[in-house]
């Protein structure tokens, strides 16, 4: 990978990916849905077979070379790049020539994204992964576009224009998925070698990120940002284990979740007034006190509003096995068990019970904090997950400065997203269970009481929740007061939530 990449050279490649149709939906053309569900197993036999069946194409010869690792001939690879030949390909260092054949030396593969600002694609190139490689994984391993990715892409608000700081940008995915509504990215990362990749991804897409080098804040030390992106090395690593490989893209070098911790507290120096900040992370439940881990992660933030959605809360056993495997290990191999027990080793060292995962939205208040916030939500989500946080910060602070004479004045209406669902045991008259789901954003489930779903269920945008409430209470001859003070605190939330909006 040039530290430097040829201007020319990167145009001629980008003019040869685009006529080659090397996109997403051109890779499944070139291999079909059935190879394309076996990748997403990280089998690529039923790929490469049938390429080897159906006639030579531009898209499957660089789909061969850059997503399954498979070599090809010269020939092939000058068909497939004509402007950029096999001899500008290995200028680039995305490949070595080798007598008549081509060996591949990077990833290089398409990669789309669809969110509420649109369709954007881009060509990601990063190191070969295990299923190229057939083996484990070089410690200095730099990691493409995965699952992580897409993740952080789709709990980003949407309203991100501004200075962006992307802290661990790694191959430069994230910086490039935020520089489209952002007038300035500035992206870290302590490896030289990924930043070589990011420097490559952003000349070959068309985008301008300032690449610096560094650990975590060092390189933007005094700087402020209205949005700080970031899907740092979160995984829990045993430490000073020489048999535990420690790789670069997940391995930040940190005890425990230090690293977490750490980019959660350098946040507040580094937003500017009103800036949001939003992570992945891991972190640990010690002692089996979830409630203590809970507030230990809250208190990470600091003078920051913090909302922590918590997706995944897995034992010390599962959390081992899933990193074993990432890296490369064989289940079963002796390897694998050595390495397992390394993870279990450390977890019980410091009491480790359970490892949470999940989402951490941050922002720095125009005053002091007032939201703090930790929920676990482990089901399906919907759409728009971004969006759904972004509408959740401003229900929080409308709701916040109404004392709840000036919340029965105000007119709400349900969520299109909402339906209601009620579960009756056979032959009754009455519901046991009511319950509020949403179709969209974050796919709460929210059980409600009959008088809670009644009010709900009226707000139309027509008449103020007070009155609503009053209503509501005189047909099922209840205390209006009663009525209110059990139901507008369930209003509020629901307001947070996302299952009622203003008028």
């Amino acid at each position: 990978m040039q530290a430097a990449p040829d201007p020319e050279l990167i145009s001629a490649l980008r003019r040869d990916l685009d006529a080659a149709r090397f996109t997403v939906d051109g890779l499944e053309a070139a291999w079909g849905p059935v190879a394309a569900e076996a990748l997403g197993r990280d089998d690529p036999v039923p790929a490469l077979l049938e390429l080897d069946r159906r006639p030579t194409s531009p898209s499957g010869t660089l789909g061969a070379l850059f997503v399954l690792g498979a070599s090809r001939s010269v020939a092939e690879l000058d068909a497939a790049l004509p402007d950029a030949g096999s001899a500008g390909a290995e200028r680039l260092g995305l490949v070595r020539v080798d007598g008549g054949s081509v060996v591949p030396l990077v990833d290089l593969r398409p990669y789309a994204l669809a969110d509420e600002s649109g369709v954007a694609s881009w060509w990601i190139a990063s190191d070969p992964g295990e299923m190229a490689l057939g083996g484990e994984l070089p410690e200095e391993h730099v990691l493409g576009a995965g699952a992580a990715s897409t993740t952080l892409a789709q709990i980003l608000v949407p309203t991100g224009t501004g200075s962006v700081l992307d802290l661990g940008t790694g191959s430069g995915v994230q910086g490039l998925i935020v520089a489209r509504s952002a007038s300035r990215v500035v992206a870290t990362d302590v490896s030289a070698r990924a930043l070589d990749f990011a420097r490559f991804n952003a000349a070959l897409n068309g985008t301008a990120l300032d690449l610096r080098e560094g650990s975590l804040y060092e390189p933007v030390a005094g700087e402020r940002f209205d949005r700080i992106v970031s899907n740092p090395p979160f995984v829990i690593t045993p430490r000073g284990s020489a048999d535990v490989p420690e790789y670069t893209y997940r391995d930040g070098g940190f005890r425990g979740d230090g690293l977490v911790e750490a980019v959660v507290r350098g946040a507040a120096d580094h937003l500017a007034e009103g800036g949001i900040a939003q992570l992945l992370g891991n972190w640990e439940v010690r002692g089996g006190d979830q409630v203590a881990a809970r507030e230990r992660v809250l208190d990470w933030a600091g003078p920051l509003d913090v909302w922590v959605v918590q997706r995944d809360l897995l034992d010390p056993a599962q959390y081992a096995e899933t990193w074993v495997r990432d890296g490369g290990a064989q289940p079963g191999s002796a390897r694998y068990r050595a390495l397992v027990r390394a993870w279990l080793d450390d977890f019980a060292e410091r009491g480790v019970t359970a490892i949470g995962a999940g989402y951490v939205t941050l922002r720095r208040p125009r005053g002091t904090a007032t939201l703090r916030r930790f929920e676990h939500l482990d089901g399906a989500v919907g759409s728009d997950i971004g969006g759904a946080i972004e509408a959740g910060l401003a229900a929080h602070d409308l709701q916040r400065v109404l004392p709840d004479e000036a919340l029965a004045d105000t007119v709400l209406e349900v969520a299109p997203d909402v339906t209601e669902h009620r579960h009756y045991w056979p032959g009754e008259a009455d519901p046991t269970v009511i319950e509020l789901r949403q179709g969209t954003g974050f796919a709460r489930v929210r059980r409600v009481d009959t008088v809670a779903a009644a009010v709900v269920g009226a707000c139309d945008g027509e008449l103020p929740v007070g009155a609503i409430v009053d209503a509501v209470a005189r047909l099922l001859d209840a205390d209006a007061e009663a009525a209110r003070s059990a139901v507008l605190p369930v209003v509020r939330e629901l307001l947070v939530e996302g299952f009622l909006a203003l008028r």
